[in-house]
């Protein structure tokens, strides 16, 4: 293998892995609906941040949501959303057991769904609002992946470890879904 293909093989594998990283995220926020996702709204939060038991997910124990965003959009504190995501995860959560393959778009429109439902009563809010903001919140989240993805790809481009016909292949998988479960 020259070292050419060896560099694009490499830089490739990483690309994969960060998209990976990025699905696995996405996925653990559409299997949970999100509930257990929080963290804060820096910008690390987009990948890779540790919750303070050294578990993923940021300061308040899960990856993918923002629960100072959706406090914002919701109008309420986000202690308040902080709590209510985590009893509402552990209440979708119970008795459920996981095989590791990941949610039909059915199951997981039903259980955003029923997260929506929940975090309404909890929270005193319409369940249009909270389906609102949990969109508002997710897109804002997949465009902070994206920006970052964009950012890595252009480091790569420059080093010349990737021509930008990949990074236009990686990113047209990207915004297809297949570096990151499909579009919610």
């Amino acid at each position: 293998m020259n070292k050419s293909t060896l560099i694009r093989s490499t830089v490739a594998a990483g690309v994969a892995a960060a998209g990976l990283t990025l699905g696995g995220i996405s996925l653990a926020a559409a299997d949970d609906g999100g509930a257990s996702s929080t963290t804060s709204s820096s910008s690390s939060a987009a990948t890779g941040q540790r919750g303070p038991d050294g578990g993923p997910g940021g300061r308040h124990g899960g990856p993918g949501m923002d629960s100072a965003a959706l406090a914002k959009a919701l109008g309420v504190s986000e202690a308040k959303v902080t709590a209510a995501l985590q009893a509402v995860h552990d209440q979708l959560e119970a008795g459920k057991t996981h095989d590791g393959t990941p949610p039909t778009e059915a199951e997981r429109a039903a259980h955003d769904k029923a997260m929506a439902t929940a975090l309404a009563k909890k929270l005193g809010v319409s369940e249009a609002k909270v389906t609102a903001a949990l969109t508002k919140v997710r897109a804002a989240h997949t465009a902070e992946h994206r920006t970052e993805l964009v950012s890595r790809l252009d480091a790569a481009v420059k080093a010349g470890d990737l021509s930008s016909g990949d990074k236009a292949s990686v990113l047209k998988a990207f915004d297809a879904g297949v570096l990151q479960p499909g579009p919610r």
